[in-house]
């Protein structure tokens, strides 16, 4: 993956959460500045930043790099579906689902 390809990445991750970059620094702890010169001025970051910005998203270095979002082995459609829309949610909102989904299990 490109440096381009890492800013657009980041934009896209974004985009799905319907986040700004001031979100995004808020969740990171990485100062807005800092993601508005990086993206403006399509500055690779480093990998602590990617790191930092991976624990904002609540993903993982993997998933930040993964090229297919669809590339998870053995799954069925409806797994692969409920992992990608996991991956969108808010922290909040993945506590919740975890409790709902607990609680259908018991």
């Amino acid at each position: 993956m490109d440096e381009i390809a890492v800013l657009d990445r980041i934009r896209s991750l974004c985009r799905v959460r319907n986040w700004s970059l001031y979100r995004l620094s808020k969740e990171s702890d990485i100062p807005s500045n800092t993601l508005y010169n990086m993206m403006s001025r399509t500055t690779t970051p480093t990998i602590s930043t990617i790191l930092k910005l991976c624990d904002g998203f609540g993903i993982t270095p993997s998933q930040f790099f993964r090229e297919d979002e669809t590339e998870w082995p053995e799954l069925t459609q409806e797994q692969l579906e409920l992992l990608q829309r996991y991956d969108q949610i808010d922290d909040r909102k993945k506590e919740l689902l975890l409790t709902y989904l607990r609680g259908l299990s018991e």
